[in-house]
Protein backbone atom coordinates (compact mmCIF):
# COMPACT_ATOMS: atom_id res chain seq x y z
CA UNK A 1 0.00 0.00 0.00
CA UNK A 2 1.51 3.55 -1.10
CA UNK A 3 2.62 5.70 1.52
CA UNK A 4 0.22 8.95 2.32
CA UNK A 5 2.29 11.81 0.70
CA UNK A 6 1.68 14.16 2.96
CA UNK A 7 2.64 11.60 5.53
CA UNK A 8 6.03 11.05 3.62
CA UNK A 9 6.88 14.51 3.79
CA UNK A 10 7.04 14.48 7.43
CA UNK A 11 9.07 11.70 7.42
CA UNK A 12 11.33 13.19 4.67
CA UNK A 13 11.33 16.45 7.08
CA UNK A 14 12.01 14.72 10.11
CA UNK A 15 14.99 12.76 8.46
CA UNK A 16 16.30 15.56 7.01
CA UNK A 17 16.31 17.50 10.51
CA UNK A 18 17.74 15.03 12.33
CA UNK A 19 21.22 14.47 9.62
CA UNK A 20 23.40 17.71 10.85
CA UNK A 21 22.72 16.23 14.31
CA UNK A 22 23.78 12.81 13.88
CA UNK A 23 26.99 13.80 11.84
CA UNK A 24 27.78 16.35 14.37
CA UNK A 25 27.37 13.94 17.31
CA UNK A 26 28.84 10.49 16.00
CA UNK A 27 31.55 9.20 18.68
CA UNK A 28 30.36 11.46 21.27
CA UNK A 29 29.26 10.25 24.41
CA UNK A 30 26.11 10.59 26.39
CA UNK A 31 25.05 10.09 29.50
CA UNK A 32 21.34 9.39 29.85
CA UNK A 33 19.59 9.30 33.39
CA UNK A 34 16.78 7.12 33.23
CA UNK A 35 14.39 7.78 36.47
CA UNK A 36 12.00 4.94 37.81
CA UNK A 37 9.41 7.24 37.74
CA UNK A 38 9.76 7.03 33.12
CA UNK A 39 9.66 3.67 33.71
CA UNK A 40 5.73 3.73 33.95
CA UNK A 41 4.81 0.35 31.45
CA UNK A 42 6.09 -1.86 28.84
CA UNK A 43 5.47 0.93 26.05
CA UNK A 44 7.82 3.45 27.77
CA UNK A 45 10.58 1.14 28.29
CA UNK A 46 10.62 0.20 24.65
CA UNK A 47 10.53 3.69 23.02
CA UNK A 48 12.99 4.48 25.46
CA UNK A 49 15.04 1.35 24.32
CA UNK A 50 14.18 1.74 20.80
CA UNK A 51 16.23 5.37 21.44
CA UNK A 52 18.92 4.70 22.94
CA UNK A 53 19.49 1.69 20.05
CA UNK A 54 18.96 3.96 17.41
CA UNK A 55 21.56 6.56 19.12
CA UNK A 56 24.43 3.66 19.17
CA UNK A 57 23.18 2.64 15.65
CA UNK A 58 23.65 6.08 14.53
CA UNK A 59 27.33 6.23 15.91
CA UNK A 60 26.45 7.83 19.17
CA UNK A 61 28.08 5.91 22.60
CA UNK A 62 24.98 6.67 25.35
CA UNK A 63 25.68 5.33 28.68
CA UNK A 64 22.61 4.51 30.57
CA UNK A 65 22.45 5.06 34.61
CA UNK A 66 19.01 4.14 36.23
CA UNK A 67 17.12 5.01 38.87
CA UNK A 68 14.22 2.68 40.67
CA UNK A 69 12.80 4.50 43.79
CA UNK A 70 9.43 3.77 43.08
CA UNK A 71 10.61 0.24 42.50
CA UNK A 72 11.88 -0.24 45.74
CA UNK A 73 9.14 1.49 47.62
CA UNK A 74 6.95 -0.36 46.24
CA UNK A 75 8.86 -3.43 47.52
CA UNK A 76 9.70 -2.46 51.26
CA UNK A 77 6.00 -1.88 51.63
CA UNK A 78 5.11 -5.35 50.75
CA UNK A 79 7.27 -5.69 53.22
CA UNK A 80 5.54 -3.73 55.84
CA UNK A 81 8.49 -1.02 55.64
CA UNK A 82 7.96 2.64 55.60
CA UNK A 83 10.38 4.36 53.15
CA UNK A 84 11.86 8.11 54.83
CA UNK A 85 12.84 10.80 52.95
CA UNK A 86 15.46 13.54 54.35
CA UNK A 87 16.21 16.38 51.26
CA UNK A 88 14.99 13.81 48.70
CA UNK A 89 17.24 11.54 50.15
CA UNK A 90 16.05 7.49 51.15
CA UNK A 91 17.03 7.22 54.44
CA UNK A 92 18.85 3.26 53.71
CA UNK A 93 19.64 0.94 56.76
CA UNK A 94 21.24 -2.46 56.40
CA UNK A 95 17.71 -4.05 55.63
CA UNK A 96 16.21 -1.44 52.80
CA UNK A 97 19.74 -1.49 51.73
CA UNK A 98 19.35 -5.27 50.60
CA UNK A 99 16.03 -4.48 48.70
CA UNK A 100 17.76 -1.68 46.97
CA UNK A 101 20.67 -4.18 46.23
CA UNK A 102 18.15 -6.75 44.87
CA UNK A 103 15.90 -3.91 43.11
CA UNK A 104 18.75 -1.64 41.21
CA UNK A 105 21.29 -4.30 40.76
CA UNK A 106 18.99 -6.97 39.77
CA UNK A 107 15.08 -6.43 38.51
CA UNK A 108 15.36 -2.76 37.18
CA UNK A 109 18.95 -3.32 35.79
CA UNK A 110 17.92 -6.17 33.76
CA UNK A 111 14.71 -4.89 32.97
CA UNK A 112 16.53 -2.27 31.27
CA UNK A 113 19.42 -4.09 29.29
CA UNK A 114 16.44 -6.53 28.18
CA UNK A 115 14.68 -4.13 26.85
CA UNK A 116 17.54 -3.08 24.59
CA UNK A 117 17.94 -6.19 23.49
CA UNK A 118 14.90 -6.17 22.08
CA UNK A 119 15.22 -3.61 19.92
CA UNK A 120 18.49 -5.25 19.00
CA UNK A 121 21.09 -3.39 20.81
CA UNK A 122 24.02 -5.29 23.25
CA UNK A 123 23.46 -3.71 26.53
CA UNK A 124 25.91 -4.89 29.60
CA UNK A 125 24.05 -4.19 33.12
CA UNK A 126 26.65 -2.85 36.03
CA UNK A 127 26.31 -1.53 39.28
CA UNK A 128 29.41 0.48 40.84
CA UNK A 129 30.73 -2.44 42.53
CA UNK A 130 32.14 -4.39 39.04
CA UNK A 131 34.98 -3.43 37.68
CA UNK A 132 35.92 -0.62 40.89
CA UNK A 133 33.46 1.70 38.86
CA UNK A 134 32.00 3.64 41.45
CA UNK A 135 33.77 4.37 44.48
CA UNK A 136 31.67 5.48 47.26
CA UNK A 137 31.72 7.30 50.77
CA UNK A 138 28.88 8.03 53.40
CA UNK A 139 26.60 11.28 52.97
CA UNK A 140 25.54 13.32 55.80
CA UNK A 141 22.30 15.55 55.35
CA UNK A 142 23.57 18.68 57.37
CA UNK A 143 25.57 16.48 59.93
CA UNK A 144 22.70 14.07 59.77
CA UNK A 145 23.72 10.28 59.43
CA UNK A 146 20.39 8.62 56.95
CA UNK A 147 22.68 5.20 57.06
CA UNK A 148 24.20 3.58 53.58
CA UNK A 149 23.66 6.47 51.71
CA UNK A 150 26.62 7.26 50.24
CA UNK A 151 28.36 10.21 47.55
CA UNK A 152 30.40 9.45 44.81
CA UNK A 153 34.12 9.63 45.82
CA UNK A 154 35.41 8.64 42.43
CA UNK A 155 34.71 7.14 39.10
CA UNK A 156 36.91 4.43 37.40
CA UNK A 157 35.02 4.70 33.60
CA UNK A 158 37.66 2.35 32.26
CA UNK A 159 34.98 -0.90 32.67
CA UNK A 160 32.86 1.60 30.18
CA UNK A 161 35.64 2.85 27.95
CA UNK A 162 35.94 -1.05 27.52
CA UNK A 163 31.85 -1.64 26.66
CA UNK A 164 32.01 1.26 24.62
CA UNK A 165 34.63 0.60 22.30
CA UNK A 166 33.31 -3.38 22.06
CA UNK A 167 30.11 -1.99 20.85
CA UNK A 168 28.17 -2.38 23.87
CA UNK A 169 25.71 -0.06 25.98
CA UNK A 170 26.67 0.18 29.55
CA UNK A 171 24.01 0.17 31.88
CA UNK A 172 24.31 1.19 35.25
CA UNK A 173 22.76 1.09 38.59
CA UNK A 174 23.63 4.01 40.91
CA UNK A 175 25.16 1.16 43.66
CA UNK A 176 28.77 2.60 44.98
CA UNK A 177 31.41 0.40 47.50
CA UNK A 178 33.32 2.34 49.97
CA UNK A 179 36.65 1.65 50.91
CA UNK A 180 36.10 -1.23 53.65
CA UNK A 181 34.04 -3.06 51.43
CA UNK A 182 30.38 -1.11 52.71
CA UNK A 183 27.66 -0.65 49.84
CA UNK A 184 26.19 2.52 49.26
CA UNK A 185 22.93 3.73 47.39
CA UNK A 186 23.66 6.96 45.44
CA UNK A 187 21.40 9.00 44.25
CA UNK A 188 21.35 8.20 40.63
CA UNK A 189 21.17 12.17 38.91
CA UNK A 190 24.07 12.71 41.35
CA UNK A 191 25.95 9.18 39.62
CA UNK A 192 24.95 10.05 36.00
CA UNK A 193 25.94 13.90 36.76
CA UNK A 194 30.06 12.86 37.89
CA UNK A 195 29.92 9.76 34.94
CA UNK A 196 29.23 13.14 32.37
CA UNK A 197 31.97 14.56 33.84
CA UNK A 198 34.71 12.33 33.58
CA UNK A 199 33.60 10.45 30.57
CA UNK A 200 33.78 14.07 29.31
CA UNK A 201 29.96 13.55 27.53
CA UNK A 202 29.31 16.07 25.04
CA UNK A 203 25.78 15.70 26.73
CA UNK A 204 23.48 14.82 30.05
CA UNK A 205 20.24 14.05 29.50
CA UNK A 206 18.17 12.92 32.38
CA UNK A 207 14.61 11.85 32.20
CA UNK A 208 11.96 12.15 34.95
CA UNK A 209 8.39 12.31 35.22
CA UNK A 210 7.83 15.85 34.18
CA UNK A 211 7.93 18.20 31.32
CA UNK A 212 11.61 19.63 32.42
CA UNK A 213 12.21 22.39 34.84
CA UNK A 214 8.60 24.60 35.39
CA UNK A 215 8.61 28.14 37.02
CA UNK A 216 5.94 29.08 39.64
CA UNK A 217 3.45 28.96 37.49
CA UNK A 218 4.01 25.70 35.53
CA UNK A 219 5.72 27.21 32.88
CA UNK A 220 8.60 25.02 30.99
CA UNK A 221 11.91 27.07 31.24
CA UNK A 222 14.66 26.31 28.98
CA UNK A 223 18.27 28.04 27.70
CA UNK A 224 18.99 28.31 31.54
CA UNK A 225 22.85 29.11 32.77
CA UNK A 226 24.36 28.12 36.25
CA UNK A 227 23.43 32.02 37.08
CA UNK A 228 20.04 31.52 36.50
CA UNK A 229 19.71 27.85 38.46
CA UNK A 230 21.10 29.46 41.79
CA UNK A 231 18.26 32.54 41.65
CA UNK A 232 15.82 29.88 41.09
CA UNK A 233 17.18 27.97 44.13
CA UNK A 234 17.25 30.82 45.88
CA UNK A 235 13.64 32.18 45.86
CA UNK A 236 12.38 28.94 46.59
CA UNK A 237 11.23 27.64 42.45
CA UNK A 238 13.47 24.60 42.87
CA UNK A 239 12.87 22.32 45.27
CA UNK A 240 12.53 18.82 46.66
CA UNK A 241 13.01 16.01 44.42
CA UNK A 242 14.24 18.32 41.63
CA UNK A 243 17.16 19.81 43.61
CA UNK A 244 19.51 16.47 43.05
CA UNK A 245 18.81 16.57 39.59
CA UNK A 246 19.58 20.17 39.45
CA UNK A 247 22.87 20.50 41.64
CA UNK A 248 23.99 17.21 39.47
CA UNK A 249 23.25 19.49 36.24
CA UNK A 250 24.93 22.08 37.26
CA UNK A 251 27.85 20.17 38.33
CA UNK A 252 28.16 18.36 35.01
CA UNK A 253 27.73 21.66 32.85
CA UNK A 254 30.04 23.75 35.30
CA UNK A 255 32.90 20.75 34.64
CA UNK A 256 33.19 20.18 31.14
CA UNK A 257 29.91 18.63 29.86
CA UNK A 258 29.22 21.15 27.42
CA UNK A 259 24.93 20.88 28.06
CA UNK A 260 22.13 19.00 30.23
CA UNK A 261 18.62 18.19 29.35
CA UNK A 262 15.98 17.60 31.67
CA UNK A 263 12.77 16.01 29.85
CA UNK A 264 9.67 14.22 30.39
CA UNK A 265 10.49 10.45 29.48
CA UNK A 266 6.58 10.20 29.52
CA UNK A 267 7.00 11.38 26.02
CA UNK A 268 7.53 8.69 22.86
CA UNK A 269 10.93 9.17 22.16
CA UNK A 270 11.60 12.16 23.68
CA UNK A 271 15.08 11.40 23.92
CA UNK A 272 15.36 11.31 19.92
CA UNK A 273 13.22 14.75 19.74
CA UNK A 274 15.19 16.58 22.30
CA UNK A 275 18.61 15.23 20.79
CA UNK A 276 17.95 15.04 16.87
CA UNK A 277 15.28 18.16 16.41
CA UNK A 278 15.96 22.22 16.32
CA UNK A 279 13.21 22.55 19.17
CA UNK A 280 13.97 19.69 21.85
CA UNK A 281 10.99 18.93 24.18
CA UNK A 282 12.39 19.60 27.64
CA UNK A 283 14.41 21.98 29.66
CA UNK A 284 18.27 23.30 28.30
CA UNK A 285 20.62 23.66 30.62
CA UNK A 286 24.24 25.68 29.14
CA UNK A 287 27.93 25.13 30.39
CA UNK A 288 27.82 29.23 29.95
Amino acid sequence: MPIDHEKAINIAHVLTEALPYIRRFAGKTFVVKYGGNAMGDDDMIDSFARDIVLMKAVGMNPVVVHGGGPQIGKHLEKLGKKSEFVEGMRVTDAETMDVVEMMLGGLVNKAVVNAIAKQGGRAVGLTGKDGGLIRARKLLIKGQDIGQVGEVEAIDPRVVDHLESGGFIPVIAPVGVGADGTAYNINADLVAGKLAEVLKAEKLVVLTNTPGVLDKNGKLLTGLTPKKIDALVTDGTLSGGMLPKISSALDAARNGVKSVHIIDGRVEHALLLEILTDEGVGTLIRSR
